[in-house]
């Protein structure tokens, strides 16, 4: 059969082009676990059997997403941040970047950033702005650092603050030298103000189910993941001012206030720190 000429320009064609139904990924497997319907059978599947081996990994996936909106919502409404550079954005859900710091301050702007197809159709479609805000959406990967920064300088002002916000997206990046160089050349090239928003899995002793679940993803989805111990996430902080409490369990970071109990700690940490 013929290909549509028409679609070979179309943006739209040409990210659906490049879904891969065939193999669980993690933005759709998070997704799932969120309680989101943006996923595939084969994602459900691969999503059920890590919760067989790892029950507690759908308090992973939440606490990740109340550790982001209380983040947004200080950078936005108390340290006065305008700029948001997301990158490993994920599937839209309910509270996105743009809509917590929108709320609070409606000119802020948003540069949403991902290299899986299925992400960049959604969230161009669902993660819209209204005046005077604004946002964008770059199909690009981490790595590739000069180009997300030459790209996302058509929406942001490098030479006011930014928020570099890298939520579950670093642990799939292995070669440590490679990581740490990512974020670091990032935030290089903000100015003093910026603020690094960054959560990882952690390695967790004495929990054999939590290795047992990273060998399955490892063995079947994509990208592979890599878990870093707390003092390797914390490392990543290095030479920024990391507002209290620290880096610590997403789920204890600045969480609301309960009845007097403590939020259950969760193997992902995160953490914000300031450029000065």
């Amino acid at each position: 059969m013929t290909e549509n000429p028409a679609a070979i320009d179309d943006p739209a064609a040409l990210l659906r082009k490049r879904i891969d139904t065939l193999r669980p990924h993690t933005a759709r497997i998070w997704n799932y676990w969120l309680g989101g319907g943006d996923y595939y059978e084969v994602d459900r599947v691969a999503g059920d059997r890590i919760r067989e081996l790892h029950p507690a990994i759908d308090e992973y996936a939440r606490a990740d997403r109340l550790f982001l909106g209380r983040a947004v919502r200080h950078l936005a409404a108390e340290a006065g941040v305008r700029q948001f550079l997301d990158i490993g954005t994920g599937l839209p859900t309910a509270e996105n970047t743009h809509e917590v710091a929108q709320r609070h301050a409606p000119d802020a702007r948003v540069v949403y950033v991902d290299n899986d197809p299925l992400v960049m159709a959604h969230a161009r479609a669902l993660l819209t702005s209204t005046p005077p805000g604004r946002t964008d959406h770059l199909d690009e990967d981490l790595r590739n650092v000069d180009a997300v920064l030459e790209r996302a300088s058509a929406t942001l002002d490098f030479t006011r603050p930014v928020a570099l916000l890298l939520l579950g997206v670093v642990m799939f990046v292995p070669e440590d030298e490679e990581a740490y160089g990512a974020v670091g050349r990032l935030m290089d090239a903000l100015p003093a103000g910026s603020h690094l928003v960054l959560s990882h899995t952690i390695t967790s002793p004495g929990t054999p189910d939590v290795d047992a679940a990273v060998r399955f993803w490892n063995a079947h989805g994509v990208p592979e993941l890599t878990q870093r111990t707390p003092e390797a996430v914390s490392r990543f902080f290095d030479g920024l001012d990391v507002l209290e409490p620290g880096v610590v369990s997403c789920s204890r970071w600045r969480p609301e206030p309960t009845d007097g109990e403590e939020p259950r700690e969760v193997a992902m940490h995160g953490g914000v720190g300031r450029k000065r």
